[in-house]
């Protein structure tokens, strides 16, 4: 799998054209799966396992990958699945960068790289329930691609404190953001009860939206009924990678609508920090925020709130 990383350069093309890559691949049986490719790190023939005791059954062991110590889940076995067989060494693992955290997953066989718009990948059917692991699906040359929710596996096989630190929010802020609203966009159901609790803690009111097609339409409302939605929300925080439309074009749509675009955004993404430095400032983002700091994300509010009042 030589050629799964492309440059940076070349990946920014993507960028405000509603465009993503998608590494393809197996777990049990024929089912196809899909990663985005910003989040992969490295392709490789699965590695020897170290078993670590006590640790969840989903991960498999850790294993040393130029230099560093990788826990590696069982990506079949996150999702409910059989896990994979016990003969690893004919496996695969897809080493990932999420949250600023790396990780390896565990897959039967990884096919190739598919060129998509995020117009083409959709939230799950609304009878799969409440769950299951999926954040989207799409079609490849007509077979269905489910594309996993692996924020929703991380924060079950290693959860992150959602708390709040002493001093961070003081009385005073809370008694101004009682009053004030904020509008997240986020198609992770567990990525918007985190973000959801944080906000509400400091003292906001949350409303919140599963992807950007649904935030613009969201907002087009808003101004076609004369309201402005920099005054109506305090800010938008906004993930990246989203059916529809990811937060990139959505960042964009807002920012050439002259109703719209001094409202105050900041994409929140498990996404690399070091490449979404340079796209905020293309599609004119306030600000770019790594996935899950919850004192971080406070502060963001924080500051807006002393800020604007």
């Amino acid at each position: 799998m030589a050629g799964v990383m492309d440059s940076v350069n070349q990946r920014t093309q993507l960028v405000g054209q509603n465009r993503l890559e998608l590494l393809l691949f197996r777990l049990n049986g024929e089912q196809l799966y899909g990663i985005n490719v910003f989040k992969v790190r490295e392709v490789l023939q699965c590695p020897n396992l170290t078993v670590m005791p006590k640790s969840s059954p989903v991960v498999r062991g850790v294993a040393n990958i130029r230099g560093a110590t990788i826990p590696i889940l069982d990506l079949a076995m996150a999702t409910g699945m059989p896990g994979l067989s016990e003969e690893t060494s004919k496996s695969f693992v897809i080493i990932t960068e999420y949250n600023t955290k790396t990780q390896g997953f565990l897959v039967h066989s990884v096919e190739r790289i598919v060129n998509m718009n995020w117009e083409e990948i959709h939230p799950p059917p609304k009878g799969t329930g409440r769950d299951h692991y999926l954040t989207a699906v799409t079609r490849v040359d007509n077979k269905m691609v489910e594309i996993i929710d692996v924020e929703k596996i991380l924060a079950e096989v290693a959860p992150t404190s959602e708390a709040i630190s002493a001093g961070v929010v003081d009385a005073e802020v809370q008694d101004k953001a009682v009053m004030l609203r904020v509008l997240t966009v986020d198609d992770s159901s567990v990525a918007r009860k985190q973000v959801s609790r944080c906000l509400q803690t400091v003292g906001v009111e949350v409303v919140a939206l599963n992807d950007g097609r649904q935030a613009l339409e969201y907002l087009r409302k808003l101004v076609d009924e004369g309201k402005r939605p920099e005054e109506e929300f305090l800010m938008m925080i906004s993930d990246i990678e989203m059916p529809e439309m990811d937060g990139y074009t959505l960042t964009a749509e807002i920012r050439s609508d002259p109703r719209m675009q001094k409202l105050h955004i900041i994409l929140h993404t498990s996404l690399s920090g070091v490449f979404n430095q340079a796209m905020v400032k293309k599609v004119g983002a306030d600000d770019f925020l790594a996935k899950f700091r919850p004192d971080d994300l406070a502060q963001r509010v924080v500051d807006r709130i002393k800020a604007t009042h």
